[in-house]
């Protein structure tokens, strides 16, 4: 869970700011996206081998071309 501590001297949108950042870093919202909607799991396991074979592609090509 993330929290933020209100400074004494420090603005709204500063401690808004830092609040954002540290959800970002928690992976709050990622999570809100990736359960947003139901998704069976045939569906998130065809997905997760896409994106391997994603990754796997961008490796090789990254490491091909030196």
């Amino acid at each position: 869970m993330a929290f933020t501590r209100v400074k004494d001297s420090e603005s709204f949108e500063g401690a808004f700011r830092r609040f954002k950042k540290s959800c970002e870093k928690a992976g709050i919202l990622s999570e809100v996206k990736k359960r947003e909607h139901f998704e069976k799991p045939s569906v998130r396991l065809k997905k997760k081998s896409i994106s391997a074979r994603k990754r796997a592609l961008k490796k090789t090509r990254r490491f091909g071309e030196t």
